[in-house]
């Protein structure tokens, strides 16, 4: 028993000292060492499972260490497409395969820490549903540039880990939750992006922001700024998607530009104004992001 204890405290001693050194890559915009200090504090998770905030923190280290290669990949496979000179067409490729194997790297990476000690560890519905929906992301991250076998793996991977956390949310966390929103943001993405089914990707999306929409006087006044957010990116991608194949009707569309307007009002009503948060959502308008 005492063995056991110690072993414990041993590990809460040095995820202690992973996370610092996390935040403080993080604050020098180090993010490959923030990725190296949080893949060791995520091996203790056996031990003793991260918090909120360090799941945040594993989340940022991985997500911003791949954000800048999948652009990478992005400018040099449109490159690689329209470069007409045989050799230099070679050059491109071979860099892409380059930038392809740091993808890899990173995303195998994060996967094998949350299929080993991050979701089995999990006893929460919060901490399942965020890891599941991790799971799902880097899985889709892959099948952006896998091929043949490898990307319809990754897809059916996907799939799976965006499924069993779409069953936890629904069943335990709120329709306003941030991560059940997150997931079902994401998750709509997938559908157009991956499995280009765009009418299951709005449907999807539809039914998350409208279940939303109708708690929103529950709303939770530690995550409504999360919440909105996401119900933005929601609507943004919904008018977008249908702008792209068969729009809705202007009357339709004006009708729900306003029911959206209003929710927020609400939500401005419920939690007192914020001009950073307006600010940061006027934003969100116009960059029409996707997670």
């Amino acid at each position: 028993m005492a063995a056991k204890e110690h072993a414990k405290e041993n590990a809460r001693v040095s995820k202690a000292k992973s996370i610092y050194m996390a935040r403080v890559s993080e604050q020098a915009e180090r993010y490959d060492d923030m990725v190296n200090s949080m893949e060791e504090a995520a091996k203790t998770a056996e031990v003793e499972e991260l918090t909120t905030e360090e799941r945040r923190l594993l989340s940022v280290a991985f997500k911003t260490a791949i954000v800048a290669r999948r652009s990478s990949w992005s400018v040099v496979s449109f490159m690689e497409q329209k470069e007409d000179n045989a050799d230099r067409s070679i050059r491109v490729k071979r860099y892409r395969a380059k930038i392809e194997s740091e993808l890899t790297t990173i995303c195998q990476r994060i996967l094998k820490l949350l299929d080993g000690p991050l979701i089995p560890s999990a006893t929460t519905a919060e901490a399942k549903v965020f890891y599941l929906k991790m799971k799902g992301d880097y899985q889709r991250y892959l099948a952006e540039f896998k091929s043949g076998a490898e990307r319809k793996e990754a897809m059916e991977n996907t799939l799976d880990a965006y499924m069993a956390g779409q069953e936890i949310a629904c069943k335990e966390l709120s329709p306003t939750n941030p991560i059940r929103l997150g997931l079902a943001l994401n998750f709509s993405v997938f559908y157009t992006e991956i499995m280009n089914s765009p009418a299951k990707s709005c449907a999807l999306a539809r039914q998350a922001f409208d279940e939303a929409v109708t708690e929103l006087d529950a709303l939770r006044q530690d995550s409504y700024k999360d919440s909105i957010m996401i119900l933005k990116l929601l609507w943004d991608n919904l008018t977008l998607w249908t702008e792209g194949g068969e729009a809705l009707p202007q009357k339709v569309r004006r009708a729900e530009t306003t029911r959206m307007t209003r929710c927020i009002f609400r939500v401005f009503d419920f939690t007192g104004p914020d001009v950073s948060i307006a600010k940061e959502m006027q934003q969100m308008w116009n960059w029409r992001v996707f997670i």
